[in-house]
């Protein structure tokens, strides 16, 4: 069923061709976030589109990033890009040499592969690729759904312990958490060490919530960094605004690094806090009736 809402966003049967344009453009490899500021910059899209929120349970996601997750769903289904690792894409060998790809295509070729019922169906129009019954991208598979829901509804102080677990996991030393609360400031510090020879101070802001940091949160926590602080980094189980993006990267100022809800969770994975995994099987039908 179509959503009822009209979305702002552009739907991900829009996004097919610009995403595999903005791969090449990129030079054939790239970055989940790299893919959504090129497509930003290539749609010139408004704050207002790149912003919006999608609507889900414990959804930490834009819009947009929501329709692009499916776009290159449809593109990796497609045969014309690959995941080398998680949130890391490229384009396939058999497509090195195709400058562009028709929407129409990938969706009826991707339809075919999900079966011969599927070929015959049309193509959607509407924002909600969940209609044409094909597996949802990673990042939008129901387990991870569930850590989202979990975080959000963790003690603030907890979410900041395990904010201080995962970054010790990432490298830091010296990772403490303060015990100030409401102060919209430095919720920790702790010390990076980079091969073992150069070390920087960090501090940490958390904030768990579901929506969206804003440019202000950014000068706000980077207005409490102390002259002995060398490095911010800014947590959040949401997401991050176009400008408070622009703002933690402003050349004129120091520079914040960002972590949203979807680049926790995959940290969570990679270093197997909270999750396990499990291996499973398909049964090959065909394979038993053709012995």
């Amino acid at each position: 069923m179509a959503r009822e809402k009209k979305i702002l966003a552009p739907t991900y049967n829009q996004l097919i061709e610009p995403v595999y344009s903005a791969m090449k453009e990129l030079g054939g490899s790239a970055t989940n976030d790299e893919i959504r500021d090129k497509i930003i910059e290539m749609l010139q899209l408004s704050d207002d589109i790149v912003d919006e929120p999608h609507t889900g349970s414990a959804s930490q996601r834009t819009e947009l990033e929501y329709q692009l997750a499916w776009a290159r769903t449809y593109l990796k289904n497609y045969g014309a890009i690959e995941n080398t690792k998680r949130g890391v894409w490229v384009v396939t060998t058999a497509f090195a040499d195709v400058m562009s790809v028709k929407y129409k295509e990938v969706m009826k070729k991707t339809l075919e592969k999900k079966s011969a019922k599927s070929a015959e169906k049309t193509v959607t129009q509407d924002s909600n690729p969940e209609n044409d019954g094909i597996e949802p991208p990673e990042e939008l598979e129901p387990w991870r759904t569930r850590i989202a829901e979990i975080l959000h509804s963790m003690d603030p102080f907890a979410f900041e312990r395990l904010s201080q677990l995962l970054l010790r996991e990432c490298g830091f030393s010296q990772v403490t958490v303060t015990k100030k609360t409401g102060d919209g400031g430095i919720d920790g510090t702790g010390k990076l060490r980079i091969n073992g020879i150069f070390s920087f101070n960090v501090a940490f802001q958390c904030k768990r919530f579901i929506g969206s940091v804003s440019a202000g949160d950014i000068r706000d926590f980077r207005g409490s960094l102390t002259t002995d602080i060398e490095k911010g980094v800014f947590i959040t189980t949401g997401s991050f605004t176009k400008a408070a993006r622009e703002e933690a990267s402003n050349a004129g100022k120091q520079q914040i690094d960002l972590i949203d809800g979807e680049e926790f969770i995959n940290k969570l994975i990679e270093y197997r806090l909270g999750v396990r995994e499990k291996t499973a099987f398909e049964v090959d039908e065909g394979f038993f009736k053709n012995v």
